[in-house]
C-alpha cells in the first residue's frame, strides 16, 4: 500500500517545511561547540524580562488553557485599538495562516502569492488542494500591481508579506491602499506582519489601520521575532469579526498554551525590551550591509531583522562552510535562490563573528 498516494492530492505535492539548523544538529553532526545561530530571524537578546518573570510565576499548568484566550485578547485589544471579538489567536502567526486557507481554501480553489516569498503560503494552499499562484516579483519584493491582476473568478485567499521574508522587501502605505482597492471584496487578503515592529520607515503602513475600509482583509502578527517568544509559539490574526468567527470555528480548542499566552501578555507591557530589540537590530543591519560591501557581495536592502545577500556562485558549499566555523545561517535554495544565504541580526559580537568566518570561507573558494 502507498499510503503516500492516499493523501489529499495536495499533500502529495508538498515537501516538509525545513527550519533554520538547530545548535544541537550542529555539534551533533560536526562536534562544534562554539556555534553562533543566525538562520531563523530569531532576537539575539531573548524574551522580554517581563515575560520571563510571569512565566516563573506560573502554578496552573495542570489545568487546561483558557481556549478563548481572554486576559491576552484584552491585552491586545488595548494594545491595538481593536475589539476582542477582532481576534484569532495562534499557536504562531503560522497557525493563523493555516486556518484561513482551511476556513476559505478547497480544490479548484486559487491562492496567489509572491515568487520569493514565505514558503508557507504555498503549503497551507495546497494542504487544502487548492491551487498556489505565484506572482512574479518585482526586484525580489512584491509586484502588488501585477498580483492584484493574477486575480481570478477562481481566487480566494492572496498572501502579501510586509516587511517579506526571506528577501526583507516591504512596500509603502500608498502601494498597499492601491493594492487593496484594486481585490475584489469577495477575496481574502492576509497581510503578513511578522516583522513589522522592526520597521523604522516613515510611509510604512499599519495594516490595522485598513480594516474598517477593508472587511476582507487579516493581518497576521506574531510574538516569535522582536518580544523573542518563539520556543512558546505563539501569534495572532487581526480581521473584521465576521471573519475572526469563521476562523474561531476551525481553530483546535486548546491551540494555544498558558505559557505562551502569559508570557505574550507580560511582553506587550514591556515597550523598553521593544526599544532595545528594534535599536540593537538597527545597528546591526548597517554592521552587516557594512561588512557585506567590504566583501563586495551584493545584498537585498532589508528592513527586518535579516539580510539576504548573493554569494555570486552556489551558496551551498559556503553555508556548509560557515557550518564548520560554527556559523549557522540559512540557504535560500528553496525559495528558487540558489545562490543566496539569508543572516538574521545577531548581537553586535555574533555578527561580527558571521563577517569573519564568511570572510574566511569565501577566500578559501
Amino acid at each position: 500500500m502507498d499510503y503516500i498516494k492516499l493523501a489529499n492530492s495536495g499533500v502529495q505535492q508538498l515537501k516538509p517545511y525545513e527550519p533554520g539548523k538547530p545548535i544541537a544538529e550542529l555539534e551533533r553532526e560536526l562536534g562544534v561547540t562554539d556555534i553562533v545561530k543566525l538562520a531563523s530571524n530569531e532576537n539575539p537578546l531573548g524574551p522580554s524580562h517581563k515575560a520571563l518573570h510571569a512565566l516563573r510565576h506560573m502554578d496552573d499548568l495542570h489545568l487546561y488553557p483558557d481556549g478563548a484566550g481572554f486576559a491576552l485578547k484584552a491585552a491586545l485589544s488595548e494594545k491595538l485599538g481593536v475589539a476582542a471579538n477582532q481576534l484569532t489567536l495562534g499557536n504562531g502567526s503560522n497557525d493563523v495562516l493555516e486556518l484561513i486557507a482551511r476556513a476559505y481554501l478547497q480544490p479548484g480553489d486559487e491562492a496567489v502569492f509572491s515568487e520569493y516569498a514565505f514558503a508557507v503560503y504555498p503549503l497551507v494552499t495546497l494542504g487544502c488542494s487548492a491551487k498556489p499562484v505565484q506572482v512574479s516579483s518585482n526586484l525580489y519584493g512584491h509586484d502588488l500591481a501585477a498580483m492584484a491582476e493574477a486575480v481570478t473568478e477562481r481566487t480566494r485567499v492572496m498572501f502579501v508579506a510586509n516587511p517579506n521574508n526571506p528577501t526583507g522587501t516591504w512596500f509603502n502605505a500608498h502601494a498597499l491602499d492601491e493594492f487593496l482597492s484594486r481585490v475584489p471584496e469577495r477575496v481574502i487578503v492576509v497581510l503578513d506582519e511578522a516583522y513589522f515592529e522592526y520597521v523604522e520607515e516613515s510611509h510604512y503602513p499599519n495594516g490595522i489601520d485598513r480594516l474598517e475600509k477593508y472587511p476582507n482583509l487579516v493581518v497576521t502578527r506574531t510574538f516569535s521575532k522582536i518580544h523573542g517568544l518563539a520556543g512558546l509559539r505563539i501569534g495572532y490574526g487581526v480581521s473584521s469579526p465576521q471573519i475572526a468567527d469563521v476562523l474561531n470555528r476551525v481553530r483546535q480548542p486548546f491551540n494555544v498554551n498558558t505559557p505562551a499566552m502569559v508570557a505574550a501578555e507580560a511582553a506587550l507591557a514591556d515597550e523598553d525590551h521593544l526599544e532595545n530589540s528594534r535599536s540593537e537590530n538597527t545597528s546591526g543591519l548597517v554592521q552587516i550591509a557594512e561588512g557585506l560591501q567590504a566583501l563586495h557581495l551584493e545584498q537585498i536592502p532589508s528592513v527586518a531583522n535579516f539580510i539576504a545577500f548573493d554569494c555570486g556562485r552556489d551558496a551551498m558549499p559556503i553555508y556548509e562552510g560557515l557550518l564548520q566555523e560554527g556559523v549557522i545561517v540559512r540557504p535560500l535554495a528553496g525559495y528558487g535562490m540558489p545562490n543566496h544565504l539569508r543572516v538574521t541580526v545577531g548581537t553586535s559580537r555574533e555578527n561580527e563573528r558571521f563577517l569573519i568566518a564568511l570572510k574566511k570561507v569565501m577566500a578559501d573558494g
